[in-house]
């Protein structure tokens, strides 16, 4: 079967430079919408409560969970991370806040009712691999304890190599993990001491052989352009080893150098990162060497095998995306474990609390360590599906939209029209009334596209600093 990417294919896209040059600027990844930062106080446990009870009563307990898992511990800190994570040589700590974890799915699920299944289960950090082989036996006990997981569900965790060995790897696959996400980020020795993350080409391949033996069904392989002492010659001897290697999927994340909001990157120094010119070169020659492997364009950052599942899911017009990027999942309702988690539960978000002290000291007292959420409005739940469809399938059906929601598109989105024409008359999409189509030239400035859609971003200042879209 041919999986080209055909002229009409959502996987083909142009990369313009000068268009990109001129275009790109800062914005959301819309891994939701609203965004994270639209979260507010006013969003509380009892409100969280009340969805978990709605959905335990409602015909949405027929449909599977999925569930993630923050890890927040780190052995050692990379200079460039903005995740929340605590950087500690101590694993014991990993004993007191699986006791923290034990407490929170024993309520979630005595709030949730009878036992749910889950389609799709998610461990990130942090490290999450910094918890010991029996630590994470524990975890996946507890959970397990408490939720049914289906035969085909997805289960996937985040890996670093430096800290797992081929023991661990079959040890996670019987526990049930399908599915890794390896950071590499760069393979250059210097970028790797740039940003305090040393890590051999060896022992990633190690830890991708061990996977493929122990019968994971997809490898994915994190990298960043736009690091310290980063140049095209070096990103592109990792890109040729990476390729090498053959993972299912490929992530090519943008660097996002934010000192003031991340204090680790000030370790950094700022004469070593590469200019915007040569940062574009980076992703430019990056992405033409994975087109020309084989990988095919997911959106955004993603790149992926023709075989793998969300190339499929992409094909076939049934790409998602959530909190955790692009998915096959994305429409389970999403439950968040463990501090700073983010969970979607019945047309509403929900975020645990940030800082550790506050989130262990809310579930000794009993409650739901929830710091802050969203509850959606109708036209938050109408602007979503609209930029849920054009970051996952590069389209929008006017009818299916208007039939949905009980909308006229050109009326309801009359303050956007200017800026769609602005888009379509720069050849980034086409709008015929019917249809509107993202165009293979404005798929890398797709989320300048999706911002148009956004009412918050348009009405409402934020005090989030927005990466840049390319």
């Amino acid at each position: 079967m041919n999986t080209a990417p055909t002229p009409f294919s959502p996987a083909r896209f142009e990369f313009d430079r000068a268009l990109i040059e001129r275009l790109a600027g800062h914005g959301p990844r819309y891994t939701s919408y609203p965004t994270a930062d639209r979260f507010t106080a006013d969003f509380g446990e009892k409100d969280y409560r009340a969805r978990l009870a709605r959905r335990a009563i409602g015909a949405l307990h027929a449909r599977p969970l999925s569930l993630y898992v923050h890890l927040p511990f780190c052995n050692t800190i990379c200079y460039y991370c903005g995740c929340n994570k605590i950087i500690t040589k101590d694993t014991r700590r990993a004993d007191a806040y699986l006791d923290d974890l034990e407490r929170e799915i024993a309520l979630v699920a005595a709030a949730l009712g009878p036992r749910e299944k889950v389609i799709q289960l998610h461990f990130g950090g942090g490290t999450p691999t910094f918890l010991s082989d029996a630590q994470l036996t524990r975890l996946v006990g507890l959970l397990s304890e408490r939720f049914d997981f289906l035969p085909e569900a997805e289960r996937s965790i985040e890996i670093d190599p430096r800290k797992v060995d081929a023991d661990t790897v079959f040890l996670l696959a019987g526990l049930g993990f399908n599915r890794m996400s390896i950071g590499v980020q760069d393979f250059d020795p210097q970028v790797q001491e740039a940003v305090n993350r040393v890590q051999s080409e060896q022992e990633t391949l190690a830890v991708m052989d061990a996977a493929r033996r122990a019968g994971f069904k997809s490898i994915s392989v994190d990298l960043i352009y736009g690091l310290p002492r980063q140049s095209v010659a070096s990103m592109a001897r990792t890109v040729e080893r990476v390729v090498a290697a053959g993972p299912d999927r490929i992530a090519l994340y943008h660097y996002a150098h934010l000192p003031a909001l991340f204090p680790p990157q000030r370790r950094i120094v700022d004469a070593e990162l590469p200019s915007p010119g040569v940062k574009l070169d980076i992703l430019q020659a990056s992405v033409a060497q994975l087109s020309a492997a084989g990988y095919l364009f997911i959106g955004m950052d993603h790149f992926a095998l023709p075989s793998d599942e969300l190339a499929v899911a992409l094909r076939q017009g049934r790409l998602q995306r959530n909190f955790q990027g692009y998915s096959t999942h994305a429409d389970c309702d999403l439950i968040g474990l463990g501090v700073s988690a983010i969970g979607q539960i019945g047309g509403a978000y929900v975020q645990n609390a940030k800082d550790l002290d506050a989130y262990r000291a809310a579930l000794a007292d009993g409650r739901l360590p929830v710091m802050r959420g969203l509850a959606l409005s109708g036209d938050d739940i109408l602007r979503r599906s609209v930029i849920q469809a054009l970051m996952c399938r590069f389209s929008l059906s006017i009818e299916a939209i208007e039939q949905t929601h009980g909308i006229v598109f050109a009326d309801y989105f009359a303050a956007e029209m200017p800026a769609i024409r602005a888009f379509a008359d720069e050849g980034l999409l086409t709008f015929d009334g019917d249809f509107l189509m993202v165009e293979p030239r404005g798929r890398f400035l797709i989320r300048n596209i999706a911002m148009v859609f956004d009412r918050h971003l348009r009405e409402r200042a934020s005090g989030a600093r927005y990466s840049q879209t390319v």
